[in-house]
């Protein structure tokens, strides 16, 4: 009698679901038992977010942050969809793909990543620009280039958030548009990137006011207009004329893990165990963005995409050791520090007691980020190109 193939249905593709995919492709399954592994993710690139700053600056091509699926998965033994997750039956074990087929599954894992809350201002959703995925950046490369090749003097440019995302993009843009950029940060608290080390903190802050950032703290956004933004200080609304805003703020899981009947914290993110399982699922994993989890020694574990990426070494193992009947690991976080790029050639770093920033620390984050591309393949030819580039640049003067 033959043994059925276990099928490993990941959904999401971003470094917890892609890097889970490789890793169970690379373990070491009995030929007898080597599952059918399946990834879905409604893009057809892998998306390098850390770097996604770098496209606007024209530092990075898309190729070498957004490589395909099709490309990266090459010879890995693992099918990609490319479809929207439509619904999920937990009872059944199946999912539900939007215009395409029925996966049956054995185990389920649930990396889908989170979504950006538009709806929490009047006016953000016709007028800001989020910047979470590759078709952001897009959209946003095209505004800017319309706001470049205008009339305007000043191009008047308000980010709401002061978090990574938000003290990055203000330092990228404000030396993309140099001169003509007239820039806002805007943030709830009384400071910015609250959560990071305080080296990161003083470097950012005084690479924004190099840059002439104006930061807004302790200010709310009340409503956004095709040209102005209101904004509350103190209980006084002001509204300001602005170009172009973009929202930073916030991370909501999708609707379809919202809808699953699995026990949910206040903010819909799925608990699990310490060994990444669903509470009351065992045969479902779940990480990143969406997951609410505490590790082995019962620290909170961070929806960064440093936390995923470790989460999907532990995910694969511990699908693989759920599938062979061998016992299976607690998840334990590393905190491995922090990088930020402030500007072109410019970066701040901190952790593991490394304290860097400027040129030296723009050169560390990016080989830091070049080891953690998903396939050699990859990492030696953006690594090849990353070399070249700069000597055909210099030979074209």
């Amino acid at each position: 009698m033959t043994q059925q193939t276990a099928r490993i249905c990941i959904l999401g593709g971003g470094f917890g679901g892609l890097y889970t995919a490789l890793r169970l492709s690379q373990l070491p399954w009995e030929a007898t038992q080597k599952p059918e592994i399946v990834l879905v993710d409604r893009s057809d690139r892998f998306l390098f977010s850390p770097l996604l700053y770098e496209l606007l600056t024209g530092e990075l091509q898309t190729w070498e942050i957004a490589p395909p699926f099709e490309e990266i998965l090459q010879g890995t033994g693992v099918r990609f969809y490319q479809a929207v997750v439509s619904g999920i039956d937990t009872d059944q074990q199946r999912v539900h793909l939007q215009d395409g087929p029925e996966i049956p599954y054995d185990r389920l894992v649930l990396a889908l990543g989170g979504e950006t809350p538009l709806d929490m201002v009047p006016g953000a959703i016709s007028y800001a620009h989020p910047f979470r995925t590759i078709n952001d950046a897009y959209r946003l490369e095209e505004r800017l280039r319309v706001l470049e090749e205008s009339e305007l003097d000043k191009i008047r440019v308000a980010i709401v958030g002061a978090g990574y995302s938000g003290v990055e993009l203000a330092c990228k843009l404000a030396d993309r548009l140099g001169e003509r950029g007239r820039f806002r940060l805007i943030e709830i608290s009384d400071q910015i990137l609250r959560t990071s080390p305080e080296f990161n903190r003083e470097v950012a802050n005084k690479a924004l006011e190099a840059r002439g950032v104006f930061l807004d703290l302790e200010t709310k956004v009340e409503s956004i207009e095709q040209d102005t933004i209101s904004l509350e200080y103190k209980n006084q609304v002001d509204t300001i004329p602005v170009d172009l805003v973009i929202w930073t703020v916030g991370t909501r899981v999708a609707p379809v893990i919202k809808a699953l009947p699995l026990k949910q914290n206040q903010g819909g993110q799925i608990s699990s165990e310490s060994t990444l399982q669903v509470l009351g699922h065992p045969e479902i994993f779940a990480l990143g963005d969406l997951v609410d989890c505490r590790d082995a020694e019962g620290q909170q574990v961070p929806a960064t995409a440093q936390a995923a990426f470790q989460q999907a070494d532990y995910t694969a193992w511990n699908i693989w050791a759920s599938l062979t009947n061998r016992p299976l690991l607690p998840f334990r976080y590393q905190q491995l520090g922090e990088m930020m790029a402030l500007g072109i050639d410019n970066a701040t770093l901190s952790g593991l007691g490394i304290k860097l920033d400027g040129t030296l620390a723009y050169i560390a984050r990016r080989l830091a980020y070049l080891y953690r591309m998903p396939t050699l393949d990859h990492q030696l030819k953006v690594g090849f190109n990353w070399l070249v580039r700069p000597i055909i640049e210099t030979l074209s003067e």
